[in-house]
């Protein structure tokens, strides 16, 4: 899959190529990641990408030109590399919070082009002309847009065909089907007083099942019960539930 990102700070990114099932992805060549520094098409002696806003105000807003040649730029990379739906991401405070159908949806194109900005943003026009989609990760500002770009990249690499060792892992994070995941052990068998659920020693897949689907179930119902509403479960599942409440 086709990555470009357009950073001031291309060096974050060793975070991704560098280290655990992106980094392995990306020696595996599963993943192209290219960064552009939007400085490398800035003009004058000083390469500013960056002005003082129109009306006034505090600090300073990046300007539409460079950070348009960078994304251009990025277009012709992906073109060469044979990816064709391409879509222009900008990490925003203000975009639609990131989540697992987006992720999911993300994973079905041939690559993104993801803009961080810095400073107070991005000049409206760029946005405008250039942009796709807007993402955020959550109700808050970062310095600027490297982190939320890592970590949308970092979601979307580990569900890539040949990117986790075990191609099974991912299906059972939290939110893949709308619910959280269940409580995880491993040895020892009893740890500070506490002990292993006998279920989970036992060798009996169905009741494995059972188990971590009722765990999983109870623990969105008190965490996060806004999720569950939204779950279709299966006509096992249902029994199970059934079973459980005694109705």
């Amino acid at each position: 899959m086709f990555f470009a990102v357009i950073t001031l700070f291309p060096e974050m990114f060793e975070a991704i190529t560098a280290y655990g099932i992106s980094g392995r992805a990306a020696k595996r060549d599963i993943v192209q990641l290219h960064c552009i520094n939007p400085r490398e098409f800035a003009e004058g002696n000083y390469k500013r990408v960056d002005e003082r806003p129109f009306g006034g105000g505090p600090g300073m807003v990046m300007m539409a030109e460079p950070l348009a040649k960078a994304i251009q730029c990025a277009k012709q990379l992906a073109e060469q590399a044979g990816a064709v739906h391409v879509p222009v991401v900008y990490m925003s405070p203000q975009g639609k919070t990131l989540n697992e159908p987006a992720v999911q949806q993300f994973v079905d194109y041939d690559g993104l082009i993801v803009l961080c900005g810095r400073y107070e943003g991005v000049d409206e026009r760029l946005i405008q002309k250039y942009v796709d989609q807007e993402w955020s990760i959550g109700d808050y500002v970062l310095s600027g847009g490297e982190l939320p770009a890592m970590v949308l990249l970092d979601s979307v690499i580990r569900r890539l065909p040949g990117a986790m060792s075990d191609e099974q892992s991912h299906v059972q994070d939290s939110f893949v089907d709308g619910l959280l995941d269940c409580p995880q052990y491993t040895k020892p068998d009893h740890f500070e007083g506490l002990d292993v659920p006998e279920v989970l020693k036992s060798g009996h897949h169905a009741n494995i099942e059972k188990w971590r689907f009722l765990q999983r179930y109870q623990r969105t119902l008190e965490r996060r019960p806004e999720l569950v509403e939204k779950v279709e479960l299966s006509k096992q599942q249902k029994k199970w539930l059934k079973d459980l409440s005694g109705k």
